[in-house]
């Protein structure tokens, strides 16, 4: 990769890594239908900036609404509202985290609907590993029965299986169009889904009350969305989906320094340990076979 692709890969890391941590202040003064909605609309805002200075094109074609449709619920409203839920019940550097499991839940979805992404004995172990890692993470006062870190972490796997449907889906659904159309379609099917929802099941729609929510609200809509999905798809035509899927790692290593820095959270044994084992799967699913032919 040149220096630039390397900037674009840090930055993303970077600002990715960071959303964990603005929603957990957020989410500390505003219910997380607000949080999603504002965060949605700004990052409609954000993208549509960035299509107009990039001059790229509008999906007007009536067939992709259906698929603007999935993807704003199971690729936006419903994981963003899911992740923002969680967070008042676990840390950010666990949400983080728990996100690395989206590359195991989209494998075992694309398993079933991508022929040559077939379900191995192998990558099984991984899958395996990394779900063991979550068990791991989630030992807090288990043998009390099911808390609210425990709640908070099956929240956050649901979020995760959402997304993981929707690559697959789009993976499947959008080949062809143009990468900021795509962004551009499902951020405001997702506005249209989540801006009535968001009045039937939180009809006070209590605004914020602090500065600092009103600045992660805008930042989580313009950088952590917009411009997040712009450098992603950036990388993606320049250095390919392999490459660009590595800052997946980088992400819950981000998560995890900044809660601890700024929001006062701190290490346990089984955060860590869950993680590498998190982690550990996520790479044995997608380079095992690998190592184990260069091995032999």
């Amino acid at each position: 990769m040149t220096a630039r692709d390397w900037t674009k890969f840090l930055l993303l890391a970077l600002i990715w890594g960071s959303s964990f941590m603005w929603i957990k202040v957020a989410v500390a003064d505003v219910s997380p239908f607000v949080l999603v909605t504002f965060r949605i609309f700004f990052s409609v805002l954000g993208i549509l900036a960035i299509i107009l200075i990039t001059r790229g094109k509008f999906p007007l074609e009536r067939r992709w609404i259906g698929v603007f449709a999935f993807l704003g619920f199971f690729n936006v409203a419903f994981p963003f509202l899911l992740i923002s839920w969680s967070e008042k019940y676990i840390t950010s550097g666990m949400a983080s985290i728990l996100n690395s499991t989206v590359t195991l839940f989209t494998f075992i979805f694309a398993s079933f609907f991508i022929a040559e992404e077939k379900l191995t004995w192998l990558k099984s172990l991984g899958v395996a590993l990394g779900f063991a890692g979550v068990v791991v993470i989630s030992m807090d006062d288990i043998s009390g029965g099911l808390g609210n870190v425990q709640l908070g972490v099956l929240v956050s796997l649901i979020a995760s299986a959402s997304y993981g449907a929707a690559n697959v889906f789009g993976r499947i659904k959008t080949k062809g169009l143009e990468p900021n159309a795509q962004a551009f379609g499902q951020l405001t099917a997702a506005f249209a889904l989540i801006l009535p929802a968001a009045f039937i099941f939180d009809p006070a729609f209590v605004l914020p009350n602090y500065p600092i929510t009103w600045f992660a609200l805008i930042l989580l809509g313009l950088l952590n969305t917009a411009v997040a999905t712009w450098l992603f798809y950036s990388l993606l035509n320049s250095v390919g989906s392999t490459r660009t899927s590595l800052v997946a790692y980088f992400i819950p290593l981000v998560g995890v320094i900044l809660g601890i820095l700024f929001m006062n959270e701190s290490l346990s044994w089984n955060l860590v340990m869950g993680a590498a084992m998190i982690i550990g799967g996520v790479l044995w699913v997608n380079y095992g076979s690998k190592f184990l032919r260069i091995s032999q």
